[in-house]
């Protein structure tokens, strides 16, 4: 299975942030709780030792090291470079509009802290983005008989987004919300076919059932989730990683979609991008074909008629 970060990114360093955040569900118990420590004031870290942090975590400092090593740096020194490079381009602007939407929040500041949530996570979305497993599957989906996606509640959405764009331009192309749907189209897949399914915390159980079914079929399958050790990620072929947080609210719900919607923006510009002149077409054609179901705008006459004094 291809997992992010081990083909590489091709886009330089990542936060390690973000990292912790994807990798904390996959954690120790004793890991997690060290990972909440660094969490809550990573810029704290640079000025805290390991046995203070160990301490904090109610651990040992064998254990922050091992949290260190499964977060991808080789030790707590490395940890503390890194947190101080990462914290250091946050301005205090930043670091407003990233806390949590209180009860006394007025509405001004509710769309500023949703804004910046959704930004965030379509920048590092974007950035820690394995474009070597993304152009993996570009070239499966581009080549495939069928593409099917799959979704429950919210990534639902986001799996007939992606079932709606690839046929527009002419692949044959199924999203599957209901369960038993969804199985029995995993059931009829065979190799060449695509499955993909969308969830935001990878444990999703129809969701990883189904896609354990396509893949037993000889499918090649793909999962968009935000945490990279999920459990959907061990019943597939190819992992993409979003990088949305959660908020109160579930405002970290909302910006899990823009995330994945980003990331299927990706792919289908990938995919739209090997069938260039079938895709120009195929646009073409499906905008014609729904053109006489927009209204035209009306001139504002009023506008014109001072424009004309």
């Amino acid at each position: 299975m291809a997992t992010p970060h081990e083909s590489g990114t091709e886009s330089g360093e990542h936060s390690p942030l973000v990292r912790i955040r994807s990798l904390l569900p996959g954690l120790a118990r004793a890991e997690q709780r060290v990972a909440r420590i660094v969490l809550a004031d990573p810029s704290s870290i640079a000025h805290r030792s390991i046995t203070d942090v160990a301490e904090a975590a109610e651990t040992s400092e064998t254990t922050v090291t091992r949290f260190c090593k499964a977060v991808g740096v080789s030790g707590y020194p490395e940890l503390r470079i890194a947190l101080a490079a990462d914290t250091a381009r946050t301005t205090s602007r930043d670091r407003d509009l990233g806390s949590e939407i209180s009860e006394t929040d007025d509405i001004t500041q509710i769309v500023d802290k949703i804004g910046y949530a959704d930004a965030r996570a379509v920048e590092e979305t974007t950035d820690q983005l394995d474009v070597t497993t993304l152009r993996s599957l570009v070239d499966a989906v581009a080549q495939a008989r069928r593409i099917d996606v799959y979704g429950v509640g919210a990534s639902g959405f986001v799996a007939l987004d992606l079932q709606q764009k690839l046929h527009r331009i002419g692949l044959t192309c199924f999203a599957w919300p209901d369960t038993h749907n969804a199985l029995t189209s995993a059931a009829i897949l065979r190799p060449g076919d695509v499955a993909i399914g969308v969830s935001h915390t990878g444990a999703t159980t129809e969701t990883v059932e189904v896609l354990r079914e396509a893949r037993g079929r000889g499918a090649t399958t793909a999962a968009i989730t935000n945490f990279e050790r999920s459990p959907v990620t061990e019943v597939v072929d190819l992992v993409l990683t979003t990088a949305a947080r959660e908020t109160t609210y579930r405002s970290g719900a909302m910006a899990s979609r823009i995330a994945q919607l980003t990331v299927i923006d990706c792919l289908f510009v990938g995919v739209a991008q090997r069938h260039i002149d079938e895709a120009k077409t195929a646009l073409q054609a499906t905008f014609q074909a729904v053109g006489n179901h927009r209204l035209r705008v009306r001139p504002d006459r009023r506008r014109h008629r001072e424009e004309g004094r």
